[in-house]
């Protein structure tokens, strides 16, 4: 990691020369990001292959700082957001303003892991340093950024470029940052809905420093294959027609605690990461499920635990302790 890790500058090297080196198609996602795909029977089935994710001797995210750009002024004029159908903004930021503290028992499963172990790592046992878990609101800034009009169909570097403005406008960069590029109702960035949900990866700085972003579409134009009505709601108060926001944005945020290189950090053998191997479960262990965070009710996907079932692994959406978890 550039920011904290001068010796891992050569994996982001080799990660970036990769991405250049393999230009995704048109319509797909580039090849160093980890996509989130569709719903589907296959996309559900990533669990039961590739066993529990090891440590691939690159950086975690030790202390969660989260900023959200409002790409273009299809969202609004000047600072406010004016056009927003479906009320992705208030839920996702409700959502990760959330993810915090005791209050917080989904996310933080993902402290299990760490970085600075031995390569090959799948427990981590308290040695190196954790993936952090915020003890307050991690959502540090967000931006409508209005002086330009989002692309009908924005590819992955014009999604990095956004990036990479959002962190300059807010003063930021490191491997302890998570930019979320968020598209506006009407955007369909080149591969959104066929090919996936949304995406992670990183790029750099404009000061040289490493930048993991998430390229998130304006999920509920993907109505049902992007989480729309997947988790029965009940009496929760949860709107099933905005589940993918929290369902999609949780398994990307959950994947750059753990791998905001990708794939340097926390994958299984077959390179899903901790998102990838629990996504779309509707029943049984790890289904996805309603959860409380910080009192407030949340649609969610659960998150792949090493330390779960005698250290077997599995998916689990709740986490107060290794023996506490399920």
């Amino acid at each position: 990691m550039l920011s904290r890790h001068a010796g891992l500058a050569a994996v982001a090297a080799s990660l970036a020369a990769t991405a250049l080196l393999w230009a995704a198609p048109a319509g797909a996602a580039p090849k160093a990001a980890h996509a989130m795909s569709p719903h589907s029977p296959a996309a559900a089935q990533r669990a039961a292959s590739g066993g529990n994710l090891a440590y691939g001797g690159g950086s975690v995210v030790t202390n969660p700082t989260i900023y959200i750009v409002y790409w273009g002024n299809q969202w609004g004029s000047g600072s406010t957001v004016t056009n927003d159908p479906s009320g992705e903004v208030p839920l996702q930021l409700s959502f990760f303003q959330r993810t915090y503290g005791s209050g917080d028992t989904w996310s933080n499963s993902q402290t299990q892991y760490c970085e600075g172990v031995a390569v090959g790592t799948t427990q981590c046992g308290g040695a190196g340093t954790a993936v952090g878990h915020p003890a307050s609101n991690p959502v540090a800034g967000t931006w409508l950024d209005s002086s330009t009009k989002a692309p009908s169909k924005p590819g992955s570097s014009q999604i990095a470029a956004e990036a990479v403005k959002a962190a300059s406008h807010f003063g930021v960069s490191g491997d302890n940052v998570e930019i979320i590029v968020d598209a506006p109702h009407g955007v369909v960035p080149q591969g959104f809905k066929t090919s996936y949900c949304a995406w992670h990866d990183h790029t750099t700085a404009s000061n040289g420093a490493d930048l993991p972003y998430t390229n998130m579409p304006y999920v509920p134009d993907a109505g049902s294959g992007c989480g729309a009505n997947f988790v029965p709601t009940g009496s929760s108060g949860v709107n099933g027609a905005t589940e993918g926001v929290t369902i999609v944005g949780g398994h990307e945020y959950a994947e750059t605690l753990t791998d905001p290189a990708p794939s340097s950090g926390w994958v299984d053998s077959s390179g899903s990461e901790t998102g990838d191997k629990c996504a779309w479960i509707s029943s049984g262990q790890g289904a996805s499920s309603i959860v409380a965070l910080n009192g407030a009710p949340f649609a969610v996907q659960s998150l792949w635990s090493n330390n779960f079932n005698g250290g077997a692994g599995g998916c689990v959406t709740h986490y107060t302790s290794s023996g506490n978890q399920g």
